[in-house]
């Protein structure tokens, strides 16, 4: 494998690399996490049981316990101690939290609990991050031929050059999706409702890999150009190389100065001769001897 094909196959890598942190970030709900404070459920027939508020009710006649609407019911935990710190975790699609009755976790929409006059902002953001997707995976397409087809050409510089545009549209979608999906959760934060407000919040891993993705995209696209740069400056000597073998074969005119020096000779034998015939028609035919000129 020559130099320039593994430059490619470097440059393949971050592509992909890039294109599976952003689909992983899309699919995940781990974009922020943190805790909320959630009131104890009651105890009820489970008096041993943890995370719960323990109490003693009234009891009727017979020792047994009245479980009507008149039960007094006596509760020992005050203050924070009603309360539990419960986890939860957002991203694009769905928000989840620790369930209290159950070992798994009970979810919902995010959309359900942003405000309604702000869901506009979260499509702008799902929007962004699948077109930086689409462009990452066009992206990918032309670099896997670039490796396949392995040539040199002002067509391969083409795409060379629509690689590094793709992924410059790609990681500036992302930094949009990025910028306005934290806008709205602050503004959930703020103005979501009361039994989804979190206490406390920071960014989850899936976060992490959608910026990840950018500065992957922004890396790819310094590549694109450098290698766009220099294929395009080597095509151009190559092209100027060849022009000039092809000049040299032809036949060129010869020079100017040359012309005139053959000129002046023939015009210069031509006056000699002239002389020597007119010398020898004026000499009397006894003259002996023969006349030259030098």
């Amino acid at each position: 494998m020559d130099r320039a094909r593994r430059q490619l196959v470097l440059t393949v890598l971050p592509v992909c690399l890039a294109l599976a942190f952003s689909l992983t970030a899309l699919g995940s709900s781990h974009w922020c996490e943190g805790t909320r404070k959630v009131a104890k459920p009651l105890c009820l027939d489970e008096p041993g049981r943890l995370q719960c508020i323990h109490f003693s009710g009234g009891h009727g006649s017979g020792g047994r316990r009245d479980n009507g609407s008149q039960a007094v019911q006596y509760f020992w935990e005050t203050g924070d101690d009603k309360f539990l710190q419960c986890r939860f975790h957002v991203g694009l699609w769905q928000s989840c939290e620790e369930s209290l009755g159950s070992a798994g976790e009970k979810c919902r929409s995010f959309q359900s609990v942003i405000p309604a006059e702000e869901q506009g902002v979260l499509w702008l953001s799902i929007g962004a991050e699948i077109l930086n997707i689409l462009l990452l995976l066009a992206s990918a397409v032309l670099l896997g031929s670039r490796v396949s087809y392995h040539a040199s050409g002002f067509h391969w510089l083409k795409v060379d050059a629509s690689v590094a545009i793709l992924t410059v549209l790609a990681g500036l979608l992302s930094m949009v999706a990025h910028i306005t999906y934290t806008t709205i959760f602050q503004i959930t934060v703020n103005l979501g409702p009361e039994d989804w407000k979190p206490q406390t919040w920071d960014y989850g891993w899936s976060y992490c890999l959608a910026w990840g993705s950018f500065a992957l995209c922004m890396a790819v696209s310094v590549m694109a150009v450098n290698r766009y740069t220099a294929a395009r400056l080597e095509f151009m000597e190559k092209q100027k190389l060849q022009e000039g073998s092809r000049h040299s074969q032809r036949n060129f005119p010869k020079p100017k100065a040359l012309e005139n020096v053959q000129e002046t000779e023939a015009a210069l034998s031509l006056a000699r001769h002239a002389l020597l015939v007119s010398v020898s028609e004026h000499l009397p035919p006894s003259a002996p001897g023969k006349v030259s000129m030098c």
